[in-house]
């Protein structure tokens, strides 16, 4: 009887011991987590040096039509009193064609997505004449259209707005107003607008820019549509469009209507301030986002380390073959080790490279060092599978998306099942058997 309480009181201290250990391993797992983080920052911010000097990611608004106009009242003193305003318009209609060529700029081993895109606007403006106050004195020949440009260090041509078949030019614009920075043109022709006709437009924008583009609906009526030989467009913004995605690339449209964003058909001075919560567009998304896969393989690096142990636990009662503390913390340094292998290998290589490399460096370092400890290559064996099928239903979880917190549930409910029936063919309580010399304590 005492034999038993000894044997089993061992094995209870040693099961507090690992529990100890795999709380202590928690440590390199948030360091290796911090090391992610800090590699990932630093590519964000190589990347938006790359970006800097071609152009930053570009959002498209305009045009928008500005008329200046004056009121001259009377005050109590029968003095005239003249206040000045603008009045800004949006199209009646609006239409965007837009073709993006996306291409890949690496600086050492980061990479950023550029593109390179042409652009077509269309559309008209409706009679304004009836849009001012009754006692307005509009200032035709100050009139202007602003088109609102995010990065003109993008602009790789010279604009040509044409308006009623008259050709304009068009001349940076630092402006507040809702169309935020971006092109000025001047229309020095007051009787395009004074005729009360409908004014129509045209022009032709090449614009470089970076990560994603974004459009506008200024129209009262705004139709986009956007082509870009890119295998895996995100769609976002406040707006989805009908698309299609092939080898060849993707042709999204979009069609938005006037009761379908918050933008008014006009507005005096700066009454709107900005349009951005009505943006949408694409983003150009790098399937290959090597810090996201390592940081959410690094999450399981508890889970990894405590089947691990469980698995030797188990081992070590059957085989009678006593294992070290010290050797359950150095077989939990290389399960670690396999992130930092991963993290480093990810960053030369692709994903998929790097994590079968790591995967088979770590298994066979543990696999060696459990045969020193076990000698015996059946235990051995059963330890590799293992390893092996935790290895893969990890990549196979990274690799998943819309089912990845289902897949993965499943796969460890079915490990905690085998584990526990396993254990239930485990004797705890048997009298502590002859221990053999040489084996570590």
């Amino acid at each position: 009887m005492e034999k038993v309480e000894k044997f089993s009181l061992s094995i209870t201290l040693k099961a507090f011991v690992i529990g100890f250990l795999t709380l202590i391993m928690l440590i390199p797992g948030f360091m290796i987590q911090n090391l992610i983080s800090e590699r990932q920052k630093r590519s964000e911010e190589t990347i938006a040096k790359i970006n800097a000097k071609w152009s930053n990611a570009q959002t498209l608004c305009g045009p928008v039509l500005v008329v200046p106009y004056s009121i001259i009242e009377i005050n109590d003193k029968k003095e005239p009193i003249t206040e000045n305003h603008t009045l800004n318009m949006v199209p009646e209609m609006l239409n965007v064609q837009a073709g993006l060529v996306p291409e890949e700029r690496h600086y050492g081993i980061y990479k950023s997505i550029l593109y390179r895109s042409d652009i077509e606007l269309s559309g008209k403006f409706r009679k304004m004449d009836l849009q001012f106050p009754a006692n307005a004195q509009i200032n035709w020949k100050d009139a202007v259209i602003r088109i609102g440009i995010s990065d003109l260090r993008g602009m790789t041509n010279d604009l040509d707005f044409v308006a009623n078949n008259a050709h304009f030019t068009a001349e940076a614009g630092g402006t507040q107003d809702a169309t935020g920075q971006g092109l000025v043109i001047a229309l020095k022709k007051p009787d395009l607008l004074q005729s009360g006709n409908e004014l129509a437009f045209t022009c032709h924008l090449k614009l470089n820019g970076s990560s994603n583009m974004n459009f506008i609906p200024v129209g009262k009526t705004t139709r986009v549509q956007l082509k870009g030989a890119w295998k895996s467009p995100g769609f976002i913004g406040s707006f989805s469009p009908e698309y299609k995605i092939g080898n060849a690339g993707f042709t999204a449209n979009w069609n938005v209507l006037h009761f379908n964003r918050n933008i008014p058909e006009s507005w005096t001075d700066q009454q709107v301030k900005s349009f951005t919560d009505t943006s949408f567009g694409v983003n150009l998304v790098d399937t290959v986002d090597q810090y996201q896969q390592n940081m959410r393989s690094a999450k399981y690096a508890l889970m990894f380390i405590v089947l691990t142990f469980v698995v030797f636990f188990f081992v070590e009662i059957l085989t009678r073959k006593k294992i070290h503390p010290l050797q359950y913390l150095l077989v939990g340094i290389a399960l670690i080790l396999f992130y930092s292998l991963l993290l480093s290998i990810s960053e030369q290589l692709n994903f998929g490279a790097a994590y079968l490399i790591a995967s088979i460096a770590t298994i066979g370092l543990i696999v060696t060092y459990a045969h020193s400890i076990f000698k015996n290559y059946l235990s051995t064996g059963i330890l590799a599978s293992f390893l092996s099928v935790l290895y893969v239903f990890l990549y196979v979880v990274l690799q998943l998306e819309d089912i990845a917190l289902l897949f993965g549930s499943i796969g460890l409910f079915i490990i905690l099942g085998v584990i526990m029936y396993f254990s239930g063919k485990i004797n705890f309580y048997k009298s502590e058997p002859h221990e053999e010399p040489g084996i570590a304590e």
